[in-house]
């Protein structure tokens, strides 16, 4: 019965930067994922937090220049997208952990609930 709603995305230049938010009720009680899907290319991990703002994971494609992070007071988990390149782009979805699953951040079959997906769009 839980719902992610997602919010942000559009079209940048490279080296801009965008911030993707996924909102829902309680969502620090769940770990988050971030998955991305380019056209004619299979879906791949981007980042990811553990539930109550705990560690954080990167694909090495994203890592020090994508930042996720949790806030709380407004039941959103955000990600932050800085120094942005046209491969980044493709339809962004955040999944949330509901059920505690043993499995590793880095696997979609780990959540059980996503977002509607948001469009990011990279000019070069």
């Amino acid at each position: 019965q839980v719902l992610l709603v997602q919010s942000g995305g559009g079209l940048v230049q490279a080296g801009g930067s965008l911030r993707l938010s996924c909102t829902a009720s309680l969502v620090s009680m769940y770990g988050v994922g971030w998955f991305r899907q380019a056209a004619g290319k299979e879906r791949e991990f981007v980042a990811a937090i553990r539930r109550s703002g705990g560690a954080t994971y990167y694909a090495d494609s994203v890592k020090e220049r994508f930042t996720v992070s949790s806030d709380s007071a407004k039941n959103t988990v955000s990600l932050q997208m800085n120094s942005l390149k046209p491969e980044d782009t493709a339809i962004y979805y955040c999944g949330a952990d509901i059920y505690y699953s043993d499995g590793g951040p880095r696997e979609a079959q780990s959540y059980d609930v996503w977002g509607q997906g948001t469009q990011v769009t990279v000019s070069s």
